[in-house]
């Protein structure tokens, strides 16, 4: 299994939790975004910077790919992208997309996308936290602790 991780918008709260579980299980990592991202030095992350404009680092992560990867990422259409190959998604706040809510989730966001280019204010998703932090390390865990 190798780890991707959506580098875009990626929380610093998550960086430590991350970078321990790929140093405690050796997991190959590669940190995709358009920009320079640091999730910590380790000998199993691999960085790449690609060109900028929409989705490029989405594009480059559903082409390397692979069923049985695990993909980081709060972008919805993405992690739709990474079901349909037979991998699988979690994204910042602890949620892991499956094939039995990921059409779910994209619908939601699809409506509300809708919603806010009509003019509603919708006031967007609520800030970061420790609780979101701590519900990611813990899907994290179950997931790396039953597919790794």
């Amino acid at each position: 299994m190798t780890l991707f991780i959506d580098g875009d918008a990626f929380p610093n709260l998550l960086k430590p939790i991350i970078l321990r579980s790929i140093e405690r299980l050796a997991i190959t990592t590669k940190v995709i975004a358009n920009k320079k991202i640091n999730v910590g030095r380790s000998k199993y992350i691999e960085y790449t910077i690609v060109e900028q404009g929409a989705d490029e680092a989405d594009h480059h992560i559903v082409e390397l790919c692979k069923e049985g990867d695990l993909v980081i990422t709060a972008d919805i259409p993405l992690a739709d992208r990474i079901i349909s190959k037979d991998a699988h998604a979690i994204d910042h706040r602890g949620e892991l997309y499956s094939v039995d809510n990921i059409k779910q989730y994209l619908a939601m966001r699809n409506l509300m996308e809708s919603i806010r280019e009509s003019g509603e204010m919708t006031g967007g998703p609520k800030a970061f936290g420790q609780k979101d932090a701590h519900a990611f390390a813990n899907q994290l865990n179950a997931f790396l602790t039953k597919y790794y």
